[in-house]
């Protein structure tokens, strides 16, 4: 993809060492939404090589593909599987699911919600939906609704299980969720405004929906949290953010025309490499200590862009029963369906 950015090439100082203190992880299926580069590809690399089987669910393309071969050509412990699934079509979301249930009838350990797409244009996916919105939360909000029952299955086999989603520093980028990005008004959002610079002070369309999808993520892992813990039920949510990571999504956004070429080379110098990107979702997946409720990010944590992994918590602005039902019943009633945990 000839874009003209040019990725940083920045040394990794945190994952070699951060791996080498995962567990083995044979015997476990864990399933994660966008593989083909990125924190997603890492983490499919990484928890294979400590033994788990990995459910790769990507759209159908040629890097899909390429991606899968290149995992497998590694040799390691762990198998692969491919699943198709475009997160931009409920269809394809409620196929995918179906399929990876008929994979897992002893239960699935963990699914990562890790795809996404930034500041992409106001437009609409064929289901009506922001294509942001859609992409980001509301499908693997679908997904995870779909794939509840061999999660449990699996909790209450061996005593645990994890959902975990994959948020970014531009939850800080919006007050408040708002009820209209959650409705099928995609393509009426704001329009394409695209500097991010200047969007703490001039609404910019495409990085207000971006926060608006990120902060979803956040309160979706506190909703879940809450309704694990009411329920006891033995699963944990958990969520990361990976900082200013160098991956595939600066580069897609440049060419929908989010960002310009020359100012992301430049800006994305000062982040980290993906596989430091990728520590906290991995962490998130395979880490012992990690309880209902974490989130772990780069450096002091919350609005880092680089560093060391730290855990710490939900944070007080989005974790209330207002914001919490707003994503529930917003988002239930945009996939047509009851999600009841």
């Amino acid at each position: 993809m000839n874009t003209g950015y040019k990725k940083p090439d920045i040394k990794s100082f945190y994952y070699d060492s951060e791996i080498e203190s995962i567990p083995s992880l044979d015997g476990k299926t864990i399933a994660i939404t966008g593989t083909t580069s990125g924190t997603g590809f890492v983490a499919a690399k990484t928890v294979a090589k400590k033994g788990a089987r990995v459910l790769l669910l990507n759209r159908k393309s040629d890097r899909s593909k390429r991606a899968y071969d290149l995992l497998k050509s590694y040799g390691f412990v762990g198998d692969f599987v491919n699943i198709e699934c475009d997160l931009q079509s409920f269809d394809s979301v409620k196929k995918a699911a179906r399929t990876t249930t008929d994979l897992c009838k002893d239960g699935l350990d963990v699914l990562c919600n890790n795809a996404g797409i930034m500041a992409f244009k106001d437009q609409a996916t064929t289901d009506g939906f922001d294509i942001q919105m859609q992409t980001n939360h509301l499908s693997h909000f679908l997904l995870t609704k779909e794939l509840m029952p061999i999660i449990k299955v699996t909790s209450e086999k061996k005593g645990e299980a994890r959902i975990i989603n994959h948020t970014s520093i531009a939850r800080f980028g919006t007050k408040k969720l708002e009820a209209k990005y959650f409705e099928k008004k995609g393509g009426m959002l704001g329009g394409n405004g695209s500097s991010m610079m200047l969007s703490t002070i001039i609404p910019q369309g495409r990085w207000i929906r971006y926060a608006q999808t990120k902060l979803a993520n956040v309160v979706f892992t506190a909703c879940l949290h809450e309704k694990f813990q009411t329920k006891d039920l033995r699963i944990k949510s958990l969520v990361a953010h990976p900082g200013l990571a160098t991956t595939e999504l600066q580069n897609t956004t440049v060419k929908d025309g989010g960002m310009g070429a020359w100012m992301t080379s430049q800006f994305m110098k000062s982040g980290q490499s993906m596989e430091d990107g990728a520590i906290g979702i991995i962490k998130c997946i395979a880490d012992v200590n990690a309880m209902s409720g974490d989130f772990y990010g780069p450096g002091s944590g919350k609005m880092a862009i680089k560093g060391e992994v730290v855990k710490f918590g939900l944070e007080k602005f989005y974790n209330n029963e207002k914001t919490k039902n707003l994503l529930w019943n917003k988002s239930c009633e945009a996939i047509g369906q009851n999600f009841i945990v």
